[in-house]
Order: C-alpha cells, then structure tokens, then sequence
C-alpha cells in the first residue's frame, strides 16, 4: 500500500495577504525611525485614535485584528475586516524614555531573521 500524499495546502486568503503586506509596511517604517520614536498606528475613518502597536494579527478569510495601548496607555483592539483596511504609521515618542525602543516589524512573521533593530541587523 502507497502511503497517503500530503494534501497541499490551500491558498493564502485576503486577511493573510492583507496580514503580510502590512508586516512589510511596518518593517519599512521601523527601519526608518530614530531611537527616541517607535511605531504607532492610526485608523482612517474611526474613532480608534492612536494605537502603539504592540501586536497584530489575522483570522482568514477576511480578518485582521490590532492590538497594544492607546494614548492614554490603556489597552486597546481593534477588529476591522480587510474590506476597510486604512492603515497610518505614525511616529510616537517611546512610552519609556530610558528603554530602547519597542519594533515589532521583526517578530510579525515566523520568517523574520533580522534584529531587533527593524532594519534587518544581526
């Protein structure tokens, strides 16, 4: 009896796709800032305000979820449907002035080999 062949895997849907650009955009934008500013995000069209991002995420077929602390250092999520994706990157101060700034680009993805930097440095 041959053994079984492995299934192949279905196809990326939109909230992964939508999901890994943006993991690009935001590396992008990390890799740009100084050491006193770390990346925030704000939402186009809401009344979600500013977000320090501290993570983000993706349910398939069509979602993307935001999370991490509001102006007010409150924690926050937003779950938007990748229909009404409007992304801002925003510059912000770093939320302790003493610590080295906070880059998430680096640990999006499983596949990220770069620095914590956010510039791709070993």
């Amino acid at each position: 009896m041959k053994p079984a062949k492995p299934k192949d895997a279905p196809p990326p849907g939109p909230a992964a796709l939508a999901y890994a650009r943006l993991v690009q955009y935001i590396r992008n934008f990390e890799a740009q800032l100084d050491a006193g500013h770390e990346a925030a995000m704000g939402f186009a069209g809401g009344e979600a305000g500013v977000i320090r991002i501290e993570g983000v995420g993706f349910m398939d077929p069509d979602i993307l979820s935001f999370y991490g602390r509001d102006e007010d250092g409150l924690k926050t999520q937003l779950i938007q449907h990748v229909s009404q994706l409007s992304v801002v990157l925003r510059a912000v101060p770093k939320a302790q002035p003493e610590a080295a700034p906070r880059r998430i680009g680096f640990a999006l993805n499983a596949g990220w080999h770069g620095g914590e930097s956010g510039d791709g440095s070993v």
